[in-house]
């Protein structure tokens, strides 16, 4: 039945699941038992449906809190009961955690682009190294649309190297092909008209090659979608334009410098004076062009695909994610930062929105963990860091008992190991880096299979098997577990840059993290926020910030992860645990 609705409600600890089929006219009422007097006595606490329902709305899907004396009723509803719901509440099992980003995927499964350009603009590499595919299987499907026949705009290409994006592709505007503009307003109009967001076009990129020595920069098809864009037409879907080739302008204008210009200066004042000059070039020749037809606010990014110019991919992705999170929704903003494999930064950004989603709002009362393994509830938090990160991981290793079995024993490891000094300096930034990267580089020179002794025979912590508990240790050991798991995450994107996970890889990441002063200084920075207060005192929304926080703190920049990891490859050959 539409309105059938699930009640669960929770007194002190304890859970109460009541199905029944509910409408706002319906009477609701709880009976307590107790005690007094070795006497058996009840109450009935009744509910006013309008005002359960109107709360619950006005909560945006929150629990509905009602008290009676002392006691704090607590009452979750979730809309159309399934049978498998009904069959576990018979049977007396309980429901397992389900990760937020299982709800985000469900919505939004996909980050759905269209890619306009020309041949040769370079659509097969900027795909390639931005979403981490095979730059081979990629071209297939964009040279075939340079084949008429043979592929459709509506042609979706899905990765198996990276499911968490879906392509369409479209050569571009070519003088004598007004067809081609028509097709593509058709497909963008068609796609805005979809109900679901997973249908739903999310961005657009149009795509061309910075022009020099007089090349010529928009066609006339290309002036007419922008003037589109610009006057609503094509509606509010993004659409960023993308400068490709940058590397080869700086060539250019290297090879015309004037010699006698540049006498006695450093190749960093070259360098500079190069950039300079491109800049201004990009400025001229592009983006006066753009704004003429696409207006004064039109997103643009200048990128190259080449190893030094990687930090250009990671802009273009930071814009594109910010104008889907301003035309569409949370959930397509965030699979924009699920399906990029260029920008940690991004990832540790939609890590965060998806740990306020369920979770991390509420880790030291948290009514979902109540009663439950404590390796259940890490489990859940697991799989939605993994999810986010989005590694290329066949195998699922990360995923694997001895992995999480991993990440479980050094929260204990690292808290019976050294404390660092707080007093002293706390490193970050580029000298965080550079020493992460001094770590990895050593520890991947050596062939010897890389030992953690925490991870062997992947048993899990005596902890793990406790019952969550609201105390003070249990709150140290989740927030603990969450930043100590980002972090190597973010470890293991500088060692495998996209290439297929292996367990040598993740081992390496992990020892280099270990290795690293951050691990020993996240302790200190949960201890010295813990210390001070009680469970009581200390407000969920505090300990959410206070691991927003320390992430942020150690967020790698990813210009400097990029020039680092063309500086310092890795082998990744494979090995066992």
């Amino acid at each position: 039945m539409a309105n059938a609705t699930t009640l669960s409600c929770r007194i002190f600890g304890h859970s109460i699941l009541v199905i029944k089929v509910l409408s706002h006219p319906d009477p609701f009422s709880l009976r307590i038992w107790y005690k007094e007097h070795s006497e058996l006595k009840h109450e009935d606490v009744h509910f006013d449906l309008g005002d359960t329902f109107r709360a619950y709305s006005a909560s945006e899907g929150q629990a509905y809190i009602k008290w009676h004396g002392n006691i704090r009723i607590v009452v979750d509803f979730s809309k159309n009961i399934s049978t498998e719901a009904e069959q576990s509440v018979s049977s007396g099992q309980s429901s397992e955690l389900v990760p937020a980003t299982a709800r985000i995927f469900k919505s939004c499964p996909r980050f759905r682009i269209l890619v306009i350009g020309k041949t040769g603009v370079g659509k097969s590499s900027l795909i390639d190294h931005v979403f981490g595919v095979g730059k081979k299987t990629v071209k297939k499907t964009i040279v075939a649309h340079d084949r008429p026949g043979e592929a459709s705009i509506d042609d979706e290409f899905i990765s198996p190297e990276n499911d968490r994006f879906v392509l369409h592709d479209s050569k571009g505007f070519e003088p004598g092909e007004e067809d081609n503009l028509n097709i593509v307003q058709d497909f963008i109009r068609r796609r805005r008209a979809m109900p679901d967001l997973k249908d739903q076009l999310h961005a657009v990129w149009l795509c061309f090659q910075i022009p020099y020595a007089g090349g010529r920069f928009l066609e006339t098809g290309a002036k007419e979608f922008l003037t589109w864009k610009r006057d609503g037409i094509l509606g509010d879907i993004p659409v960023v334009v993308v400068l490709t080739k940058y590397d080869m302008l700086i060539d250019q204008i290297e090879l015309d410098l004037d010699e006698t210009s540049i006498d006695g200066s450093s190749d960093q004042e070259i360098k500079e004076l190069v950039k300079n000059k491109a800049d201004i070039d990009v400025h001229d020749n592009c983006i006066v062009p753009l704004k003429q037809f696409a207006g004064p606010d039109i997103p643009h990014a200048t990128i190259s695909t080449e190893d030094n110019y990687k930090e250009t991919l990671a802009r273009l992705i930071e814009i594109t994610e910010n104008y889907v999170g301003q035309h569409s929704t949370l959930d397509a903003a965030v699979m924009t930062s699920i399906a990029q494999r260029v920008h940690p930064g991004l990832k540790m950004e939609a890590l965060i929105e998806v740990g306020k989603k369920r979770y991390w709002k509420a880790l030291g009362s948290c009514p979902s963990f109540k009663n439950r393994q404590m390796r259940d509830c890490l489990d859940v938090l697991h799989a939605d860091i993994v999810d986010v990160w989005n590694f290329r991981d066949p195998q699922k290793y990360l995923r694997s008992p001895e992995f999480r079995a991993m990440i479980m024993n050094m929260v204990d490891e690292i808290q019976v190991g050294p404390i660092v000094d707080p007093t002293k300096t706390i490193v970050t930034g580029f000298t965080m880096l550079g020493t992460l990267t001094t770590i990895v580089s050593a520890l991947a020179a050596h062939a010897a299979p890389i030992v953690i002794p925490i991870a062997a025979g992947a048993v899990i912590a005596v902890w793990a098997q406790d019952v969550y508990q609201t105390s003070d240790v249990a709150l140290r050991r989740l927030m603990t577990y969450i930043i100590h798991l980002t972090l190597v995450l973010q470890t293991l994107f500088i060692v495998s840059e996209s290439q297929e996970l292996t367990r040598r890889a993740i081992k390496l990441a992990v020892k280099s993290y270990l290795a690293s002063p951050m691990s020993g200084e996240v302790l200190v920075r949960i201890q010295d926020y813990i210390r001070p207060l009680t469970v009581l005192d200390r407000a969920d929304s505090d300990t959410l910030n206070k691991i927003e926080e320390v992430i942020q703190f150690y967020k790698i920049d990813a210009a400097e992860m990029s020039k680092l990891r063309v500086k310092h490859p890795v082998d990744l050959a494979d090995e066992p645990w």
